[in-house]
């Protein structure tokens, strides 16, 4: 049986993360599982570095606080790799995503993991750019994920924005979140 599975994003405000970390959440309450998803606010101003966290089970989850040691690290601005240690507390097995141009066994290496964390990168803004034709990288982040840990289907996802992003956007807006879940789902590398 899939255990719990615990998600702590890194943005910076205006990114998208706690945006992003409810639609992880959501997707799993529509396939049946338990979830929670909140935010962590510093200084409240756009640019500022934020935390959000998102935890999916099959079973009731009795914990209520921030997550300490994630199974999946996703970090929406490169960045913050200077300003944050994004992998503080990541456990043995983890996985970290990161919106980055640079490849992955490079980013191992700068950020000193051991061989057991998989590292993920994806240009998930200059995929944003071309689709949704804004640096808002959170749902192409949301389709590295699902490829790379499988925690949530793709189908599933698509589905859920068409739900979700419907009482807001109009179907261009939609159709564009959509291409850059896909875009990222098939573009994301690991090592």
């Amino acid at each position: 049986m899939q255990q719990l599975t615990e998600i702590r994003w890194h943005a910076r405000a205006g990114q998208g993360a706690v945006t992003a970390a409810k639609l992880v959440a959501e997707t799993a309450l529509a396939a049946d599982q338990y979830m929670q998803a909140m935010p962590e606010y510093g200084p409240e101003r756009m640019g500022a570095p934020i935390k959000a966290f998102t935890r999916i089970s099959p079973e009731p989850i009795d914990i209520h606080c921030n997550i300490e040691n994630p199974d999946v690290v996703i970090v929406l601005d490169d960045s913050l790799l200077d300003v944050v240690d994004v992998a503080e507390g990541l456990v043995d097995n983890g996985t970290l995503i990161i919106n980055t141009c640079t490849p992955p066994d490079a980013v191992k290496r700068s950020l000193g993991l051991s061989d057991s964390i998989t590292v993920a990168c994806i240009d998930a803004s200059g995929i944003a750019l071309d689709t949704i034709k804004r640096d808002i990288p959170n749902t192409p982040m949301v389709g590295a994920l699902s490829k790379v840990t499988g925690a949530v289907d793709i189908d599933a996802i698509k589905t859920l924005l068409v739900s979700t992003f419907g009482k807001k956007f109009g179907q261009e807006i939609i159709d564009a979140n959509i291409a850059s879940v896909e875009r990222a789902y098939e573009e994301v590398a690991t090592a």
